[in-house]
């Protein structure tokens, strides 16, 4: 095996089986979490679009190794596996956390490697061009999890084991640290469209917040609303699949013909 193959099979998982798709979509998930929050979005997507979710380091399957913490490192090691996705046409969708390392890793990509990147859904995240100050990673271990529970990402049963506790905080802390120290650096707007899902009632983005990723595309833009807080996602698992459908076809039809791009079922 070699070292980029090694490299995929760490960060990268497929719970279905899609050997037909016409589209690859790379799922970065949100802060503490992992590639699993995505298969029930992999099982409604099969066979039409290959789903590959990323499993970061710290976390599941991963746990033994170390977190990274800071968004640079993130991104160096997710270029590198993401460059050489060049079989099918890609798109990124990220949430939270997972939006910024998405877009940063677009910037990236688009500028040093063949893949052929159709568009970026960004989620439950604001424009990197936005600043708040927070400190979440500053907090103690309780301070933490209140944040957890605050935004309705674990179920509050399961952080009262101490022993799940213990097992979600490495990865929860080092993630609150790479995402509260980012600092967005000017460059080249992304080629590749932007479309921005959002919460309707999630705290940590506000609608002026959400349309400032027009600002960092020179492709199309459009921004989606859904009813719910910052994980919105669950809550409205069905209209965000056929969201997610919807975008995906439009990001194929306005791309530029060319090999790969055939039409196929999107699921």
């Amino acid at each position: 095996m070699s070292d980029l193959q090694e490299l995929s099979r760490l960060w990268l998982r497929q719970y279905h089986p899609a050997p037909d798709a016409g589209l690859t979509l790379v799922a970065f998930p949100h802060a503490g979490g992992s590639a699993s929050y995505f298969q029930p979005l992999s099982a409604a997507l099969a066979p039409g679009v290959e789903v590959l979710s990323l499993q970061y380091p710290g976390r599941q399957d991963r746990r033994s190794e170390p977190c990274l913490d800071s968004v640079d490192r993130l991104v160096e090691a997710l270029s590198e596996v993401l460059g050489a996705l060049t079989e099918r046409p890609v798109v990124f969708f990220g949430h939270s956390m997972g939006a910024v390392l998405a877009y940063e890793t677009a910037r990236r990509l688009e500028k040093e490697s063949a893949v052929r990147l159709l568009g970026l859904i960004a989620s439950g995240r604001r424009s990197p061009t936005t600043v708040r100050h927070e400190t979440v990673h500053l907090r103690d271990d309780a301070g933490v999890l209140a944040e957890i529970q605050r935004l309705n990402g674990t179920d509050s049963a399961l952080l009262q084991d101490e022993d799940i506790q213990q097992m979600i905080l490495p990865s929860l802390r080092a993630d609150y640290t790479a995402v509260e120290t980012y600092v967005h650096r000017a460059g080249a707007a992304l080629r590749a469209p932007v479309t921005v899902f959002t919460g309707d009632a999630d705290p940590q983005v506000t609608r002026a917040e959400a349309e400032r990723w027009s600002e960092l595309t020179d492709g199309g833009f459009r921004l989606r609303s859904f009813p719910g807080g910052h994980f919105y996602l669950a809550s409205e698992a069905g209209a965000v699949t056929r969201a997610l459908s919807e975008e995906l076809a439009a990001f194929r039809a306005a791309a530029p013909s060319g090999p790969g791009t055939a039409d196929a079922d999107l699921g």
